[in-house]
């Protein structure tokens, strides 16, 4: 939580996740029409994906704990000449912010955080996604040969959103993630559409 183990995961070369593109489900997605307002991307990581919303014309700010992945990032947006903001923030503290956003992307954080580390995350998430807004998270699955560290299950992923809590599970559907390690195909995951009430 601190960020210094994140930020060391930059520092010898590309991060096992950082495939130097965007995840193909968040290109799908853009393509499709799935983000509206302003976006977060929370966990960025080096900004491909924040970079490829951004580069339809969305308003999207980018938010990691380790500092030279948004290096990085910022650098990459200045060398494509695209708009978009990074900021160091702790995903348990999203408020602090201080702004709310219509459409928050999760891809790859969600699955880094234990069960009873998760309801914290959600709350964190609550806290900045407007009424009616949207969050979108891609993570790995249990389903399936080939699964990546920190598998999540459908069940897991309904207990952290629920009702209650001001959620609603829109679909859970199969995708894949890729990483530097799992082959041109990737790894077994979700990707949730997530309505916030």
């Amino acid at each position: 939580m601190t960020g210094q183990s994140w930020d060391a995961s930059y520092h010898d070369g590309p991060a096992p996740w950082d495939i130097g593109r965007p995840q193909p489900a968040i290109v799908r997605l853009a393509a499709e029409g799935g983000f509206a307002g302003a976006v977060l991307d929370a966990g960025c990581g080096t900004g491909e994906n924040t970079l490829h919303v951004a580069s339809h014309g969305f308003s999207v700010l980018g938010v990691d704990v380790a500092e030279t992945a948004l290096a990085i990032a910022r650098e990459n947006a200045a060398g494509r000449g695209i708009a978009a903001e990074f900021a160091i923030a702790d995903a348990f503290q999203l408020g602090r912010l201080g702004r709310r956003f219509e459409t928050v992307l999760d891809c790859g954080l969600l699955h880094t955080f234990d069960a009873d580390e998760r309801p914290g995350y959600v709350a964190s998430l609550a806290s900045v996604t407007e009424r009616g807004g949207t969050v979108y998270v891609l993570c790995f699955s249990d389903q399936g040969p080939g699964t990546g560290p920190h598998p999540v299950s459908r069940e897991e992923l309904r207990a952290a959103f629920t009702p209650e809590g001001g959620w609603n599970i829109a679909a859970i559907e199969p995708d894949r993630v890729l990483t530097r390690f799992h082959g041109d195909d990737g790894a077994p995951a979700w990707f949730a559409t997530i309505e916030r009430i």
